[in-house]
């Protein structure tokens, strides 16, 4: 029965799925009635696998420890949820029927996943599960922030200069910051030495949404307030006049967007303290889903993601920053802010998370399984944080403490009622992200007296630069935790863009973490292939073909193909990084569960470098994006329109040629330093000399994973239950501000070790 429940979700012809499960209904039914379960129980055991397990538990809570997308409304509890759905009609014309016919309403549709965000009576939630159409039903979740020396630390200071790439600055680029909002008059964000600000576009996405509670309501359909048909009329003006927050007295009342901003692009290199970050001319596009607090909505934050995605084209926002988490315990299959996130990356936009600041429990022991979502997406570049020592220095940099370490640990359950956890290797790399200088946000004019909420209850965060004695619309202040280590990462994606603008999402990641540093005594679970290195980043960018996207997008690039540029090859793995020599790690993750190593891996095409393809331990999926027809005289796919999973049965994922480097590993042993918590630097040393699993064929989907010359390969680097020492719950993201004192969710503060 189970493996032929799981043939039939492999089938991508809907009718031939509709006719096999006709019988499997009936075969269903005979198993049901041998085993005494009976079909309304077996309705109802179906409704509750398809619920996220946080959200069928707040159904029946008391009203006291109800969570916040619960409440009483005339006497009924009612929730706020995300509904995700597998329906052919993209207007999900019957499921939002279904949601008012039950006393329900719907809020949102979104473009970047099939799914409405609703209210539900808390006892019609299992009917609306029950539903075919419907795939997974998920609270609307709070999210919250994750809470120069920088381009020496980094070596972008080094490829800026003369006899690097002096004209490298992500001019050009836009990176779209998804946070609190972005402090647009501060001086670190005008563009060159003019007057004129890099933040082109400023939405508040919270105004449409129901984060303050305002769409307690029930009947009502607001799905309609969307973009239509590609066009700047009817609905969708409506719509951008009431999100628009161009030009705000207060752009940033919280005041972590704008730092997060200015470590991405901020230009700060008129100051005394040298405050620039890693792109500081590329532009910004500030997408405010966090409110005065940092604190938001799941619903507003996926409709930020949609925003974002239906902009890309007009304000060429090739990088998403996304440096806050939300608590849950889905797996990336089923969690909607996973699943929006993925269709960012297929619609070719490299997005950036934070891994989460829960490395260390509150005694100080060290935490595993601990990555929030989205930074538990295999098709993100997740990103930990690391301590430079306050040194440019390279050899001294070791991983936080706080930085949340890998596996991810979020579950589903499968066909056969089985729980599955994903286990997939997480971070992808670390970057510096303790006490890192960068933007205090304020009003328009840069009043001392208007500081954002952050440097207002910490004072200490701007003391190193003059306090409030700072001159106007240039404050400073410092910030820890992976939230800052992020948007490290999103420059430098925008650097690689600007030098090769051909490079795909998955292509991004994958040159990252070869070229990144492994930092000594850390492993693959606490740094992913190690620490940022821009200067390799970028070397390796430089030398393949500027035209791989289009081409991939085409389908004219055959696997095994050549991405070297006319006249490059691959650069030695090594960079010189402040007058010190740097090896690559030369470790690539792969299919949310392999190591992948070889010069192959960066000199031929891949499949995985499809954005399209979406492949983690045995699960494949293509996605379709689809646009609406382009106005005459605009370019085309300009105006997103629907992006669409289907299975994948038969595809070839890496060619002959590249190195596997999952069997060195070995199996997963805490104690013993082996498999998944082996240090990335004695895993790069046995590269170094030549071993590893070199394949003559390739890795190929085809009933099951096979490698070449017969050998099965089964899960890769599974993480057996017993060495978790976190079963997954991740806290939303708090705000660290160093090693030693950690900001609570509540504000206040904690000493922690020295």
């Amino acid at each position: 029965m189970h493996s032929l429940i799981r043939f039939i979700v492999l089938i991508e012809s809907r009718p031939l799925r509709a006719l096999i499960g006709v019988a499997l209904a009936a075969m269903l039914a005979f198993a049901l009635a041998v085993m005494g379960m009976r079909p309304a129980q077996a309705q109802s055991a179906i409704a509750s696998n398809k619920m996220a397990a946080d959200l069928r538990a707040s159904l029946s809570a008391p009203s006291g420890t109800r969570p916040s997308w619960a409440r009483e409304i005339g006497g009924a509890r009612h929730v706020r949820a995300l509904i995700v759905s597998d329906s052919l009609d993209p207007e999900l014309t019957d499921l939002r029927a279904h949601v008012l016919a039950v006393g329900g309403s719907v809020y949102y549709r979104y473009l970047s996943v099939r799914a409405l965000s609703v209210m539900l009576p808390a006892n019609r939630v299992d009917e609306i599960a029950r539903r075919a159409d419907v795939q997974s039903i998920s609270p609307n979740r709070p999210t919250t922030r994750s809470a120069s020396a920088l381009e020496r630390a980094t070596g972008a200071a080094g490829m800026r200069a003369a006899g690097g790439m002096p004209g490298l600055d992500g001019g050009g680029i836009g990176i779209a910051i998804l946070d609190s909002g972005v402090a647009w008059s501060h001086a670190n964000f005008r563009a060159g030495g003019s007057e004129q600000s890099r933040v082109l576009r400023a939405v508040d996405l919270q105004r449409a949404g129901d984060a303050a509670g305002r769409l307690w309501k029930v009947g009502v359909d607001m799905s309609t307030l969307l973009y239509v048909g590609g066009d700047s009329g009817g609905a969708t003006s409506a719509f951008e006049r009431l999100i628009a927050a161009d030009h705000s007295q207060q752009a940033d009342r919280y005041g972590h967007g704008s730092h997060v901003a200015s470590i991405a692009a901020g230009n700060g290199a008129y100051q005394a303290v040298d405050s620039t970050g890693i792109a500081p001319n590329a532009s910004l596009v500030d997408v405010k889903v966090l409110d005065d607090l940092g604190v938001g909505e799941l619903s507003d934050v996926l409709a930020g993601i949609d925003w974002v995605i239906y902009h890309a084209a007009e304000y060429n926002i090739r990088v998403l920053n996304i440096s806050l988490a939300s608590d849950s315990t889905e797996s990336y299959l089923t969690d909607p802010f996973c699943r929006a996130v993925r269709s960012a990356v297929a619609a070719g936009i490299t997005v950036v998370a934070a891994a989460g600041n829960y490395g260390k429990d509150a005694d100080g022991t060290e935490r595993y399984g601990t990555i929030g979502a989205p930074g538990n997406d295999p098709s993100v570049i997740t990103v930990g944080s690391a301590n430079t020592h306050d040194t440019a220095q390279r050899g001294d940099d070791t991983v936080n403490f706080f930085s949340s370490r890998g596996p991810t640990r979020g579950s589903r359950i499968d066909a056969g009622g089985v729980r599955r956890i994903d286990n997939l290797l997480k971070p992808d790399l670390v970057a510096p992200g303790n006490r890192i200088v960068g933007v205090l946000a304020s009003n328009r004019a840069g009043s001392n007296s208007a500081w954002s909420e952050l440097p207002r209850s910490h004072p200490e965060l701007a003391a190193p630069y003059g306090g409030s004695a700072q001159p106007r619309l240039q404050q400073l202040m410092n910030l820890s935790g992976s939230s800052i280590a992020a948007p490290a990462v999103a420059g430098t994606v925008a650097l690689m863009l600007q030098l090769n603008p051909g490079l795909t999402p998955p292509l991004i990641k994958a040159i990252l973490q070869y070229s990144a540093q492994p930092l000594a005594g850390a492993n693959l679970l606490q740094q992913g292939a190690g620490l940022l290195n821009v200067d390799g980043a970028l070397r390796i960018s430089g030398a393949l073909r500027t035209d791989l996207a289009a081409a991939i997008a085409a389908g004219s690039l055959p696997a095994g193909a050549s991405m070297l540029a006319p006249g490059k090859t691959l650069p030695a793995p090594r960079s010189v990084i402040d007058g010190a020599v740097v090896d690559w790690s030369r470790i690539v993750f792969a299919g949310g569960r392999q190591l992948l190593s070889g010069d192959a891996l960066l000199t031929r095409y891949q499949p995985i470098y499809d954005p399209r393809l979406l492949w983690a331990a045995d699960v494949a999926q293509r996605y379709t994006v689809s646009y609406w027809p382009s106005a005459r005289g605009q370019a085309p796919q300009r105006w997103l329109k629907s992006i669409v999973a289907r299975p994948i049965l038969n595809q070839r994922f890496v060619t002959d040629g590249v190195v596997l480097a999952s069997p060195l590993a070995g199996a997963s042993s805490l104690r013993g330093a082996t498999g998944l918590f082996i240090p990335t630097a004695t895993l790069r040393g046995w590269l170094a000399v030549g071993s590893g699993l070199v394949l003559s064929e390739g890795l190929v989907l085809s009933e099951g994973l096979v490698l070449s010359e017969g050998l099965v390969l089964s899960e890769g680097l599974v993480l057996s239950e017993g060495l978790v020492l976190s079963e997954g719950l991740v806290l939303s993201e708090g705000l660290v501000l160093s090693e030693g004192l950690v900001l609570s969710e509540g504000g206040s503060a904690q000493a922690g070790e020295p």
